[in-house]
């Protein structure tokens, strides 16, 4: 079957499509990070300050975009971060975003906030090597409970969020009014209203079939008594984790275990002091902490104190396939790719998130060529210049 390309040739343009289908409020929420996008901003100056150094003449006829994490061989070095507004973009998004994963050969990561229980979504994917994403919640035995389904429910992975122990200051929901559950309120009526699209096929069908989107993966009773709350305000956090908790869940956790959230070395060490299998360097895409550094600067002193010890994920503004060239040359061994996939979930479901992904797979497999390269396993330091060398350049 032909790809669909929807007119986007790079995530840009899917991004634009994304924007004219979703409302305001959906696509900002996305889109955006918190309180001044300061973080959102500098992650993506922070991939522009770093430089590629190309060598040529190499022979770069037969190329391979493969590599090998946790013992898995997979077609790209991506996986799927965890988006848990996957399910508002697209009628059962997670499932799309799952499918679109499994067809590329890459981790799919699901998130808490999930907007469909975490079996139905492993029934559905057919394929798919499923990661699953824990916010502690202030109940830990309920958390503790979450982490057993998702290991009854054949997750190859737990990805746990340790850099949100309170809801972060997005003011922009407040202004556009959007809330999980869904409610109609002045703020949010003209705004759906005036994307009939997103309205007819999104909520329209949950409503016919599932309801109100809630957080399908909260306990029955917690799930049913939240009452709507502005997007990112609604889910529940603990302010009281220690890494006695992440000690807690590798005793938990039998298969591989990831610490996401993760900006220092000393941190870095601690997390893998406890057992973890992979640290994930990340701001949260800017969504958390404002004045955050960007991941991509920090990656390289993170590598240095436990790239020896455990495997180093990074994440956080990654649109081209040249800025994951730079994470691996760093020694990143996966990057995790958010927005892109959801700006490509918004447009066509499964097709639009497999049309992100070929674009990224695309990319970065044309920029391994132009510096030299025919595989991952060359990338080196050597191909980069930071910013610091570049200034005495």
């Amino acid at each position: 079957m032909a790809e669909q390309t929807f007119d986007a040739y790079n995530i840009a343009d899917l991004r634009e499509l994304a924007r004219r289908r979703l409302p305001k409020g959906l696509f900002e929420f996305v889109d955006r990070g918190t309180e001044d996008d300061v973080a959102v901003r500098n992650n993506r100056a922070a991939f522009e300050r770093i430089k590629l150094r190309p060598s040529v003449l190499r022979d770069v006829s037969t190329r391979s975009r493969g590599t090998t994490v946790f013992g898995n061989p997979q077609s790209l070095p991506i996986a799927i971060a965890p988006t848990g507004s996957a399910g508002l973009m697209w009628h059962n998004g997670e499932i799309a975003l799952a499918r679109a994963a499994a067809r590329a050969g890459i981790p799919c990561t699901i998130a808490t906030g999930a907007m469909i229980a975490i079996e139905q979504i492993a029934d559905a994917a057919h394929g798919c090597r499923l990661w699953f994403q824990l916010y502690m919640w202030p109940e830990r035995k309920l958390s503790h409970q979450l982490v057993a389904r998702a290991k009854a429910a054949g997750y190859e992975g737990l990805v746990v969020t340790v850099d949100s122990p309170v809801p972060p200051g997005r003011e922009y929901n407040l202004h556009n009014g959007f809330t999980i559950p869904f409610s109609l309120n002045r703020r949010n009526a003209a705004d759906m209203l005036t994307h009939p699209r997103w309205l007819i096929n999104v909520l329209g069908r949950y409503m016919a079939t599932t309801g109100i989107p809630r957080y399908q993966n909260y306990p029955s009773d917690v799930k049913n008594r939240i009452t709507a709350l502005p997007m990112g305000r609604s889910m529940m956090l603990n302010d009281s984790l220690t890494w006695d908790d992440l000690r807690e869940l590798r005793k938990l956790w039998p298969h591989r275990l990831m610490a996401k959230g993760i900006m220092t070395a000393a941190d870095a060490a601690s997390a893998v002091d406890c057992g973890v299998d992979g640290v994930i360097i990340s701001n949260h895409g800017g969504r958390v902490l404002d004045s955050a550094l960007a991941p991509i600067d920090v990656l390289p002193e993170v590598v240095e104190a436990v790239g020896k010890r455990t495997t180093v994920i990074v994440d956080s503004g990654f649109r081209r396939g040249s800025d994951i060239v730079k994470a691996l040359a760093l020694g990143a061994q996966l990057v995790l790719i958010g927005r892109a996939t959801l700006y490509g979930t918004a447009v066509g479901g499964e097709a639009g998130a497999t049309r992100a992904i070929n674009l990224l797979g695309e990319e970065f497999e044309r920029t391994l060529a132009l510096i030299g390269c025919s595989s991952v396993a060359e990338l080196s330091v050597g191909h980069v210049i930071l910013p610091q060398a570049d200034a005495a350049h």
